[in-house]
């Protein structure tokens, strides 16, 4: 799966629903800054880390489990002049951070609270990294619009029922989990088609170039199989947003 995925997203630079426009504007909403470090778990490409090094002269670590990917991040880092400032690893994400140590005024994960079999297990992973009550967390994480009948459950959450909640149910958890919600940054229909819809090209030209590959009826299945599930479900029933958190007092 995680060649698909690879695979897929070969043309982005950015593995979520945002734009640079946006990793902008969550800067000034985390109060990113010259002196911070920061600690982006599961970073795909790195261009959050680059871009805000690039821009804000911060400093950073980005995990990621994919080799491809992280090439491509140590590929940007070098294009805009950050390699000295921001470093990436490769890893499990969950695994790495048994051993952090507290040294990061933001911890990221955008998107792949996966690594934690949900919210809540990734924020338990992610805590001990903070340096301090004041530094911040930031998740990316899907959530329900409406809520969304059970074939379109089925569908999207790929795991348990409860995997995604409302923005509502998301606000419970972060605050059963001990946090405080300062601020959120929500993705559009425009932010979420460009992401699906590129990789459906991605993916057929990539196919067109290797017919012959083992894997290539399974990714097929795979491609169309969520681009019918993004059409018939993704777009009506689910939003993806990054927030902005902190430990409560």
């Amino acid at each position: 799966m995680l060649r698909f995925h690879e695979i897929a997203e070969g043309s982005h630079r950015i593995l979520n629903p945002f734009t640079p426009a946006k990793y902008d504007l969550l800067a000034g909403l985390a109060d990113v800054q010259k002196g911070r470090c920061i600690l982006d778990i599961a970073c795909g490409k790195g261009e959050m880390l680059c871009q805000w090094s690039q821009r804000f002269g911060i400093t950073g670590i980005g995990v990621d489990i994919s080799k491809v990917f992280l090439a491509a991040a140590h590929a940007r880092a070098a294009e805009r002049g950050v390699d000295d400032r921001v470093r990436f690893i490769e890893s499990d994400g969950a695994e790495y951070l048994k051993s952090v140590t507290p040294d990061f005024d933001i911890v990221c994960c955008i998107g792949a609270t996966w690594i934690g079999n949900g919210l809540t297990g990734t924020i338990d992973l992610l805590k001990p990294a903070l340096k301090n009550s004041q530094s911040l967390l930031l998740i990316g994480e899907p959530f329900y619009i409406d809520p969304p009948p059970p074939d379109a459950v089925k569908a999207l959450a790929e795991a348990a029922d409860d995997m995604f909640t409302t923005l509502a149910g998301t606000l419970d958890r972060f605050e059963a989990a001990g946090l405080e919600l300062l601020e959120m940054l929500i993705a559009d229909h425009d932010d979420w088609d460009r992401y699906e819809a590129s990789q459906w090209k991605s993916v057929f030209t990539w196919l067109d170039a290797h017919p012959d590959d083992p894997d290539a009826p399974a990714l097929s299945q795979w491609i169309e199989t969520n681009r019918r599930n993004y059409l018939t479900w993704g777009r009506r029933y689910l939003g993806w947003g990054v927030f902005v958190l902190k430990l409560k007092p």
